[in-house]
């Protein structure tokens, strides 16, 4: 939604033809519905959006692209985002979720290499020229792999450096608001925060005292329901 949202807010991707791929149904139509109606509100109706469904229709989802973008799960969040979690605990290491690098996430990475990578060898035949767009973690293992091992234009993409600060305040139970300026580099969870001020004044000593207090919530469902009251971060 907001990939293909954001698309159709931009001039030169408004008339664009999309194609949609799932291999469930019932998802690949809640997302035919669901930019369906963001091209008849925002983008006046002159996006194509085309659905494909199944195995048999991926090689045409993908033939002649211009750009692929891959946002998929292997697995689900059950049973193998919960594995991802339990194994490692069970051996007394507890782990934030596995989008990155450690145990969980080479698990991660190794039940999606394999889908990637066949997803990668059909755009080489079916859409050479195509940009390939990786959404999908654990992003460093993902990208490293297909770079070296599929012959595509392959970038990494993700919002951690847009959400960075707004995460690591409803980790420290700090207010965040517009107020708060920052200056970040780096790319795919790999981003450094240089400076981070309100009205001017730098916050980084109140951040290093929070992180030393330790976390203020015990578990993982309320610093969501902390986090979803934060303001969206635009631009």
């Amino acid at each position: 939604r907001n990939v293909l949202g954001d698309c159709m807010c931009t001039p030169v991707l408004q008339n664009a033809e999309i194609a949609l791929y799932d291999i469930d149904a019932g998802r690949l139509e809640d997302s035919r519905i669901i930019l369906s109606a963001i091209n008849e509100n925002v983008n006046e109706g002159r996006a194509v959006i085309k659905t494909y469904l199944g195995v048999e229709k991926r090689k045409e989802a993908l033939r002649e692209a211009t750009f692929v973008v891959n946002a998929i799960q292997v697995g689900g969040y059950e049973p193998c985002t919960v594995t991802d979690f339990e194994i490692p605990k069970k051996y007394g290491l507890r782990q934030t979720i596995a989008d990155t690098l450690g145990v969980g996430g080479v698990f991660r990475a190794l039940r999606t290499i394999p889908v990637m990578e066949m997803f990668g060898k059909m755009a080489e035949k079916y859409c050479p020229n195509a940009v390939f767009l990786n959404y999908s973690n654990p992003m460093g293992m993902l990208s490293g792999y297909m770079e070296r091992y599929c012959n595509i234009q392959f970038v990494g993409l993700c919002h951690s450096v847009q959400v960075a600060v707004p995460k690591l305040f409803a980790g420290l139970g700090m207010e965040y608001d517009s107020r708060v300026q920052w200056k970040i580099a780096g790319i795919n969870h790999m981003a450094w925060l240089l400076e981070i001020t309100r009205n001017g004044e730098d916050l980084y000593p109140l951040i290093k005292q929070k992180a030393k207090e330790g976390p203020v919530y015990d578990t993982y469902a309320e610093y969501r329901k902390f986090y979803r009251q934060i303001p969206q971060v635009e631009g």
